[in-house]
């Protein structure tokens, strides 16, 4: 049997032992009161009997409330038999790195997106969400980085945790929902009806999805900040590993519910990315004369890169999950507890790496955030900047070429223009 339910029921025999104890001698003090017949005597011995069983009762008071504080600390404060002070450095280390990395990269992504992105489409709008929210997420990681360098140690007051915990795993999953969005942007501006490409060209659309997903985040914050923490009073404890009590397991609901959305996007970005890369390689294939064919070879990679980095940054994480929340809620040993929070906390790094791995991603699919990194880059190196970078065709111009060329090819498009958006949102 597991440590902690012996030491559940050594606690709850000595209740039981001591409960029975001080009515046996209550009786006991009565028994020998009565025996006593002067009245002299009696109210001598009845004031020490007096004194005596006031003392007991007491004592015994004290025991019960401490046997009964016991058995609320060991209930709230279950995590603290998993220790993952082992991490602490390592943790500390990798976030700061992902911290300096996350926020240069997202800041200069927004600072192209509001002053220098001309077109506001769809992907623009994506984009500057997904780089907000990036953001939002890489400032909560020095409150990280500050409770492992103090050995596990929180100094900020429950609320604070709560909120910085809530927002860090909030812009976590905003930022998966919008790259499950832009999946499907891509995949109906190439696949979809004229008609669709036209109402996706319009930032509408995504102006009221991403709306949506800011609004329904931040209406799920509001019950874990409100929900008080009565029965770890005084904790020094956050980010670290909690069991879920019975009174709680909507906690458990909702992490399987962000649980189900992951792997509906990690579909939705299979499936889109996937079609897209094999149909392009196919055009390449087909036609490798046509001067769009690198091209087109470019952008199925750029997919497959986006894929990958999705796979390495979440599944992990999410692949663990189910594990993880089945400990919270049922009653598991120590070694395995111990062994849920490690794992937990090293794939959540791989998470986290995902906010300054984004960059890259704006890099490779918006020609503005190219043109501007090579710019500050030429600043910076006193370097010329060159127009013909090897490997690099500019999406119009290769578009022009193709729609004179390749007679075939446009008549997936309504129209040159709509066909120049699409590549440009590829590339």
């Amino acid at each position: 049997m597991p440590q902690l339910r012996t030491e559940r029921e050594r606690k709850e025999e000595g209740v039981a032992a001591l409960t029975a104890f001080i009515p046996a001698q209550h009786h006991s003090i009565l028994h020998i009161e009565d025996s006593f017949r002067t009245d002299s005597t009696q109210r001598k011995v009845k004031c020490g009997f007096v004194h005596i069983q006031g003392r007991v009762e007491n004592h015994s008071a004290m025991m019960i409330s401490a046997f009964t504080t016991l058995n609320a600390s060991n209930l709230c404060n279950i995590s603290e038999q998993v220790d993952n002070k082992t991490l602490q450095t390592p943790l500390a280390v990798l976030y700061s790195i992902i911290f300096i990395l996350g926020l240069t990269g997202n800041l200069v992504a927004l600072w192209v997106f509001f002053f220098v992105h001309s077109k506001k489409n769809s992907l623009w709008i994506f984009l500057m969400n997904l780089a907000l929210a990036d953001l939002l997420l890489v400032v909560c990681l020095p409150f990280r980085i500050q409770y492992h360098l103090h050995e596990n140690e929180w100094v900020l007051g429950d609320t604070m945790c709560k909120l910085v915990g809530y927002l860090f795993y909030m812009n976590m999953y905003v930022s998966i929902t919008l790259l499950g969005l832009i999946s499907v942007d891509r995949y109906m501006k190439i696949y979809g009806s004229a008609r669709t490409r036209r109402k996706l060209s319009s930032p509408k659309w995504s102006i009221a999805a991403c709306a949506i997903i800011w609004v329904v985040a931040l209406t799920l914050m509001i019950p874990f900040l409100r929900k008080s923490n009565d029965k770890c009073p005084n904790t020094k404890r956050c980010f670290h590993y909690r069991t879920i009590p019975q009174e709680d397991l909507w906690k458990a609901h909702i992490n399987i519910f962000v649980l189900v959305v992951f792997w509906l996007v990690f579909i939705s970005l299979v499936l889109s990315y996937g079609k897209i890369a094999l149909k392009l390689l196919r055009r390449s294939q087909r036609r490798p004369d046509l001067p769009t064919a690198p091209h087109y070879n470019r952008v199925a990679r750029k997919s497959f890169f986006v894929l990958f980095l999705f796979v390495f940054c979440f599944v992990p994480y999410h692949a663990f999950r189910i594990f993880y929340i089945k400990t919270q809620i049922s009653k598991e040993t120590s070694g395995t507890r111990d062994l849920a929070d490690k794992f937990n906390e090293i794939s959540l790094v791989f998470s986290a790496l995902n906010s300054c791995l984004d960059p890259v991603m704006f890099f490779m699919l918006s020609s503005s955030v190219r043109k501007e990194v090579r710019r500050f880059m030429s600043s910076v190196f006193c370097t010329r900047e060159t127009s013909g970078t090897i490997g690099t065709i500019d999406a119009n111009s290769s578009t022009e070429l193709d729609s004179r060329t390749d007679k075939r090819e446009s008549n997936t498009f309504s129209n040159v223009d709509e066909k120049k958006d699409v590549l440009s949102s590829a590339s």
